[in-house]
């Protein structure tokens, strides 16, 4: 079932925010590298040559209200569709309708997907036919990132275009507008702000031109009027209305990966203050404490290692603690392990090692272990024996590991830090023992 999405009139039963979109492409404000004078986007709109595009950018930013401009500028038929409750049915139906409808009418066809992220990766690959061929111009519009959430073929036959957040002046006008404006907004109400107020409600939003408005409405409708019919909005009142500073975070989106990524680099920097900055924002906006803990875990082995093998034993106790407490008292121990990683002293010398060696195999394939290497006796093995190390002073005694192909080869190298420069002085020690002579301790071998 098509879904209208601009079909209301604006009525007061509409939420502001809806009220207050603007209808024309001057009364837009933002986006100014896509809108602006001689802007791409805004030069096809004057020229009612809309391609097919994806609106990318965080809510309340204006890819809806981009939309229903474009609704109102273009002489295509515009449709309207919320991917959330789209089916496949519904998609293929709107396409039919366009292609009737251009070889009757000669009219093309704007089809909205609002949401379209939601579309799962068989509905939009019914898109691809249709958007190929034109039969309709499709603009999909997503607070995820589009290179994660919509499938490649789609994302070539279409423009990405990227929206900001508003800026803090930006939202200072809407909001005035809205204080001002008799017809759809507050102006009848006589509502006034203070300076004050109006600057913690455009700052707290973070760009978010929807939420600067809701909450402004929910502040005049808990707010009594004086003795005049005057609604005056305090700052306890905007506070009030506003809770807390809206947290921008999505556990499956582009906030949850921004956001684990830069938790990861602050650690791997050494920075415990960005760190744990980023660790209650995640915890704030409801992240699995079980994914931090394993992120924590990969974290200790990567970054840390040899530089300080005990980050690995306290990141791997910090995911027991959380499997055994759950939230809120695993915050302390994922606090714990974080500060801990963030001060280690780092090296990744083991992950080199091991990218190393296979990065080696992958080019020159695998070679046969030594004879004298292998599990137990066979017929072809050489007369070789292994050398049992115990059996020898210092429990080490010269012999080849590897393949003969591959002697030589240098897959670990110690990193620069005060454990590791001990790691670096044993293999030097090893290396100066391989052209000595050493003597066993006892006279036998065993195979191990």
């Amino acid at each position: 079932m098509t879904q209208d999405l601009f079909s209301q009139s604006a009525g007061d039963h509409q939420p502001l925010a809806a009220r207050m979109r603007p209808s024309r492409l001057d009364d837009l404000l933002g986006q100014e590298h896509l809108l602006g004078p001689g802007a791409v986007l805004r030069k096809a709109l004057e020229a009612d040559r809309v391609p097919s595009m994806i609106l990318y950018g965080p809510a309340g930013c204006g890819k809806t209200t981009l939309a229903m401009v474009i609704s109102q500028v273009t002489r295509q038929r515009f449709e309207a569709l919320s991917a959330v409750v789209t089916g496949v049915a519904d998609l293929r139906r709107i396409a039919q309708e366009a292609i009737e409808r251009r070889k009757l009418h000669d009219q093309g066809t704007v089809l909205l997907l609002d949401e379209i992220h939601r579309l799962n990766k068989g509905q939009q690959d019914v898109l691809l036919p249709y958007v190929e061929r034109g039969d309709f111009t499709l603009i999909g519009a997503t607070t995820e990132n589009p290179y994660f959430s919509v499938v490649t073929p789609l994302l070539s036959r279409c423009r990405v275009f990227t929206l900001h957040p508003l800026e803090p002046e930006h939202l200072r006008q809407i909001v005035e507008r809205a204080l001002t404006d008799s017809e759809r907004g507050l102006g009848k109400l006589q509502v006034s702000l203070d300076p004050e107020s109006l600057e913690h409600l455009v700052t707290t939003s973070a760009g978010d031109a929807r939420a600067a408005l809701n909450a402004l409405e929910l502040a005049v409708q808990t707010t009594p009027p004086d003795e005049r019919g005057r609604l005056h909005l305090t700052l306890p009142a905007i506070e009030a209305a506003l809770q807390r500073p809206l947290l921008r975070y999505d556990r499956a989106g582009t906030e949850h990966y921004d956001t684990i990524s830069a938790y990861i680099k602050s650690m791997r920097g050494s920075d415990p203050q960005a760190a744990i900055y980023y660790l209650a924002r995640m915890l704030e906006a409801g992240e699995d404490p079980r994914f931090i803990a394993r992120r924590l875990i990969i974290q200790s082995a990567e970054d840390i290692g040899l530089a300080d093998p005990t980050a690995l034993r306290v990141a791997v106790a910090t995911a027991d603690a959380v499997e055994y407490v759950g939230l809120p008292e695993a915050q302390i121990p994922l606090a714990l392990a974080t500060l801990h990683l963030a001060l280690a002293p780092k090296s990744n010398s083991a992950y080199q090692a091991i990218a190393t060696a296979r990065a080696y195999i992958c080019e020159h394939g695998t070679q046969p272990v030594p004879a004298h290497l292998a599990g137990g006796p066979r017929p072809e093995q050489s007369a070789r024996q292994y050398l049992y190390p115990h059996a020898y002073s210092g429990g080490w005694v010269e012999q080849d590991y590897l393949p003969p192909a591959v002697q030589g080869e240098i897959f670990y190298q110690p990193g620069v830090n005060q454990r590791e420069s001990l790691l670096a002085d044993r293999l030097r020690q090893l290396r100066e023992l391989a052209h000595g002579d050493v003597e066993p301790k006892e006279e036998r071998n065993e195979d191990q």
